[in-house]
């Protein structure tokens, strides 16, 4: 079992989002991915760090990361207090923050310094595609939140062929077990192939109940073979990325997803 679960994390953070002032030298540098708390205390005790061009040797002075200029062997550094991932989540892997028997998406992002990230959201063991990873609260909240019908794209091959009344159905909402229908969601068959008897669809949904692609297409009796999230709101699997790696988001995909805040 994981010792936090997503939305626990997520709600944890959110605190974090508040204007910083002034830090200690060491978080810092953990922060822009210098190295662990232990190796960075040992780099500023050689000397290898400056602050407004004035070798410091003691890692609890604290700097204000907005004026303060910060160099480590000569080179300015760059903070942020919040870091944003996109992995291409593959299948066999648990969207969870630790497990000590399974593979987690945290297990995927070697040679990542940064500390107190989670998947925003999860993917299905079995279900692949985008996730985002991050340490940033209140962007996790306001993404994943009800009222805020942030869009989700998944492609998706289902048992059986989907008719124009299934279609239909997904379009209209559909009853999974619960008080009310699902949202209105948007459909597009792509294809039915008749040999094997499957169909392909995009599926966009603006919830995230559990499991509720998969129990969507129960509901209209095609159940799901495969599933892949394609996009989360503005952000987009990049087709580049290949199955268990991931990038950094760039400052535009950042500054876009923060428009739902």
């Amino acid at each position: 079992m994981f010792k936090m679960g997503v939305y626990a994390s997520i709600f944890s953070f959110i605190g974090k989002e508040k204007q910083m002032k002034q830090i200690r030298l060491d978080r810092y540098l953990t922060d822009t991915g210098v190295g662990t708390r232990s190796e960075v205390k040992n780099i500023i005790r050689k000397g290898q760090i400056t602050v407004n061009n004035v070798t410091v040797k003691k890692p609890d002075i604290k700097i204000d990361p907005n004026t303060d200029v910060v160099s480590y062997l000569g080179k300015e550094l760059v903070y942020s207090e919040f870091h944003y991932y996109m992995l291409h989540k593959p299948a066999g892997v648990l969207s969870v923050t630790e497990d000590k028997k399974q593979e987690t998406v945290l297990d995927l992002l070697k040679g990542v310094s940064a500390k107190n990230l989670f998947p925003v959201g999860r993917l299905d063991k079995d279900t692949e595609g985008l996730l985002l990873i991050t340490d940033d609260g209140t962007l996790a909240h306001n993404l994943l939140s009800p009222k805020k019908h942030v869009d989700k794209t998944y492609y998706l091959i289902a048992d059986g062929k989907v008719e124009d009344e299934d279609m239909k159905l997904l379009c209209e909402g559909v009853d999974i077990g619960e008080e009310k229908k699902t949202l209105p969601a948007e459909a597009v068959l792509k294809s039915y192939d008749m040999v094997n008897n499957r169909s392909e669809l995009l599926l966009t949904i603006r919830e995230g109940k559990f499991h509720q692609i998969k129990r969507m297409m129960e509901a209209v009796g095609k159940p799901v073979l495969y599933l892949k999230r394609l996009s989360m709101g503005s952000l987009v699997l990049d087709e580049k990325l290949e199955k268990g790696c991931f990038r950094e988001l760039t400052i535009e995909e950042v500054s876009k997803l923060k428009e739902f805040n």
